[in-house]
């Protein structure tokens, strides 16, 4: 069944390294519902918009259930969070920025989920290549969300396209992806892993596929 930030030169500090929504997000939906996760609104984080975020798990629906949830270039945590809140058992959060980490490691504590939650202070594009057993990430079905920096999708283009498609093969059958993209990247890089169900909320295109 089918579905689904920019690079600087130089890092701002202090108030001009904080965006104009450097506040606590809300989790919108599940048994979470209203509850809120630490944002520092430093400039390397871009949340995903409320109402994406909201048509994502919309369309997802009940397919989060029973899932382990992979957040890639988690930023805030929201995705993870989400897919806890709507029934996901666990989130796996990979976050390279080591602030950025540390707050997802404090909305771990505050929404009292670090049974089923667990963060990463990686870089994602590396992360699936680190030497582990896969045997106990295979048992239970994925939820895959991946919504990176839009800058990656022309300047890491390769690396995407290897990065979802290494954890394609690895993920268990009947897992779930999806891939939040800006318009200007061609979904037919991934043709080879199937076919995409595309939904676009400008300038935002998510992009939704079942293993």
């Amino acid at each position: 069944m089918s579905r689904r930030k920019s690079s600087r030169q130089q890092t701002p500090s202090g108030a001009a390294a904080r965006g104009p929504q450097a506040k606590p997000l809300r989790i919108i939906g599940g048994e979470m519902r209203g509850r809120t996760i630490a944002y520092s609104g430093h400039f390397r984080t871009r949340p995903m918009k409320e109402r994406v975020r909201e048509a994502m798990f919309d369309i997802l629906a009940t397919a989060v259930r029973g899932k382990h949830a992979i957040d890639l270039f988690a930023g805030t945590g929201a995705l993870g969070f989400e897919a806890l809140s709507r029934g996901a058992v666990r989130a796996t959060l990979i976050e390279r920025h080591f602030p950025t980490a540390r707050l997802i490691e404090q909305s771990i504590a505050t929404l009292g989920v670090g049974d089923r939650a667990a963060v990463y202070a990686a870089d994602a594009f590396v992360w699936p290549r680190q030497p582990r057993d896969w045997t106990p990430w295979t048992q239970t079905p994925w939820v895959v969300l991946c919504s990176p920096p839009y800058a990656f999708y022309t300047e890491r283009t390769a690396d995407m396209v290897n990065l979802i498609s290494t954890l394609h093969g690895l993920a268990p059958a009947g897992s779930e992806f999806v891939v939040e993209s800006d318009q200007g990247f061609d979904f037919e890089r991934l043709a080879a892993l199937g076919e995409w169900d595309l939904r676009r909320y400008a300038p935002a295109v998510l992009g939704f596929q079942r293993t």
